[in-house]
């Protein structure tokens, strides 16, 4: 995750409040509730991505052997990006070990099945499994009561704007009858 200088100026400000509690002004408030919110839709993204990744790696797998290149490029991404290879995906590296890639994916797939598999012998949690595919979301900030906010007046809410009625036209003003072309005067030759 990368932070724009905005982002990083508001986040040591905000580490810094954590360590020294001082009371806050209003900007600094919105400021944080800025970046939480960007924080979270990066994590919703970032979930989005991983699922879609699982999609495509599902549809390129269940399209083998003529998507071989497509999915051992699609598999090492994945892995790349934390994805625990599933049984499925085992059983189709398998059939692809005859080329030196397919070969060496399905090695670096063999070694993280079996360390999952040790990890869950052992008790421990698999790392597939203490990662979730799709975060959990996180606790939203809310204000609280009191403070600055309380002292100000409440601000009336705006009613929403109620939609126009417009006339429905009818077919005449939305079709106009045809007018027929007029036939040009006819001339007298001059004789």
């Amino acid at each position: 995750m990368a932070f724009s200088a905005d982002e990083l100026r508001v986040l040591r400000r905000a580490l810094a409040i954590a360590l020294h509690p001082v009371p806050l002004a209003d900007e600094d408030i919105q400021d944080c509730l800025r970046l939480a919110d960007s924080v979270d839709e990066t994590v919703r993204e970032a979930g989005r991505l991983r699922s879609f990744l699982h999609a495509d790696l599902a549809r390129y797998r269940d399209a083998l052997p003529g998507t071989a290149t497509g999915y051992l490029e699609l598999l090492q991404d994945a892995l790349a990006a934390g994805y625990d290879p599933r049984p499925a995906d085992l059983a189709a590296l398998r059939t692809l070990r005859g080329t030196p890639v397919g070969a060496a994916v399905l090695r670096r797939c063999q070694a993280l099945a079996e360390q999952s598999l040790r990890a869950l012998l052992a008790g421990r949690t698999p790392k597939a499994a203490a990662s979730p595919t799709a975060p959990a979301p996180r606790t939203r900030l809310h204000a609280l009561p009191g403070g600055r906010a309380a002292d100000e007046p409440k601000k009336p809410q705006p009613k929403p704007p109620e939609p126009i009625e417009r006339p429905v036209p009818k077919p005449s003003e939305v079709f106009p009858p045809r007018r027929r072309p007029v036939p040009p005067p006819e001339q007298l030759a001059a004789g």
